[in-house]
């Protein structure tokens, strides 16, 4: 196939999710002079995890100090609000309350709140009394009040960051999904059925693919993504009441799920989970979709048993609640008594792209791999759509050093 020059750009990005398009805007935005083209494999941007997430804007108190999310996120909070008012996209800083429902859980809520004191997040601890006039029906004997957290909706600011990018000359391909990468001395040509592209460089955004295109460019990825479903109910517009913002639980500090909560949306309405399961299928948004390779791939890797071994006994815990709504209303019922069953209706899932390394354990820190040519970005996972704005200036960091400009000293 002759590649055309509407076809050719400096750089390829794959994947039309937040991180990519974020990536994307940041380059045009920093250097005009350089073509981009994105590439995405649905037909619309923002069809997979940022489009199926819960539109929280994460405030930084969970991550390690000095991790790439703690850094990466409180930055990426200020760009996000500043784009957003920017290109007209709702947004509320609502807060939220991280819960302590027995007193044998203080102790974790109490180094949680250290950590973000750490992070420099605005957070305070705050007593049952304080806890029952910020969420009257919550129970609860100790809570941090966590003020910066937000919410958004983050398929539409890729709808906004795709606009930007198409306005300063770049181009967003729908419908092309990349079926092989040839990476040369000169260049990158990344082929698909709507045409083969070329490139000086390519960045891999592709989220629960990220892994197949790492590989695609000849490299041998660190990590593999094993999918996790995270299964959601809505409140019934007679129950909405009952949540004024975001209500979560203490989480687990050795597993990467926050725990089923409550969320309130800037769309309207009140979200409840996510349960989290093994996906079937990379794409799997119901326990009935199943992918014979995807699985295959799951299973047939060491170091998803390593991990099934060891958390075996909450994985069982995440199953039962998917297949049984009463013990989903229970485990919700910890926070909130007054849930009932049929204050749940479904809502749509969605699938995080969870990274395992070979030993066994789950990468909780973004990941960013580079070749002379290639910049993979392995492993993205929440707080990411928060964070996106602050990952692309990362990530163009990293590319401009490639064409003569010195990168600023960033996360």
């Amino acid at each position: 196939m002759t590649i055309t020059s509407d076809n050719t750009a400096d750089i390829l990005i794959i994947g039309g999710g937040i991180v990519g398009l974020a990536t994307a805007h940041r380059i045009v935005a920093r250097r005009p002079d350089l073509t981009v083209i994105v590439l995405e494999k649905e037909a619309a941007v923002a069809k997979h995890q940022t489009g199926r997430n819960s539109g929280v804007i994460h405030s930084g108190v969970y991550y390690k100090p000095g991790s790439l999310k703690a850094r990466n996120c409180l930055r990426g909070i200020a760009m996000l609000h500043e784009f957003a008012e920017a290109n007209d996209v709702p947004y509320e800083t609502c807060g939220k309350v991280i819960v302590a429902v027995e007193d044998r859980e203080c102790e974790g809520l109490r180094a949680l709140y250290e950590r973000g004191q750490q992070n420099g997040v605005p957070c305070e601890m705050i007593d049952a009394a304080r806890l029952k006039e910020l969420e009257p029906h919550v129970a609860g004997v100790e809570a941090i009040h966590v003020k910066s957290t937000g919410i958004i909706d983050y398929a539409l600011v890729c709808e906004k960051l795709a606009e930007n990018v198409q306005a300063a000359g770049g181009r967003v391909v729908t419908k092309a999904p990349v079926e092989s990468i040839d990476v040369r001395d000169d260049g990158v040509v990344a082929v698909t059925p709507a045409g083969e592209f070329r490139g000086q460089h390519l960045i891999n955004c592709a989220g629960l693919h990220s892994d197949r295109v790492a590989a695609m460019t000849g490299v041998k990825p660190s990590v593999r993504i094993v999918p996790f479903r995270g299964e959601y109910f809505d409140l019934t517009d007679d129950a909405v009441h009952l949540c004024k913002n975001l209500i979560y639980p203490v989480p687990d500090p050795a597993f990467p799920f926050l725990g089923v909560h409550f969320t309130r949306m800037i769309t309207g309405g009140v979200e409840c989970g996510p349960n989290a399961v093994l996906a079937f299928a990379r794409e799997g948004y119901t326990n009935t979709t199943i992918n014979v390779r995807d699985l295959a791939q799951t299973l047939g890797y060491p170091a998803f048993w390593k991990i099934a071994t060891k958390y075996w006994k909450t994985g069982l815990g995440e199953m039962h609640r998917s297949f049984s709504r009463a013990a989903f209303v229970k485990a919700l019922q910890r926070l909130m008594p007054e849930i009932r069953i049929e204050h749940l209706k479904p809502a749509p899932a969605g699938v995080r792209a969870q990274a395992l390394a070979a030993d066994g354990k789950l990468l909780d820190d973004f990941a960013i791999d580079e070749t002379k040519r290639v910049i993979n970005v392995v492993n993205a996972p929440s707080p990411a759509a928060t964070a996106s704005l602050s990952i692309g200036e990362t990530v163009t960091d990293k590319l401009l050093t490639r064409y003569g400009a010195p990168a600023p000293a960033t996360a």
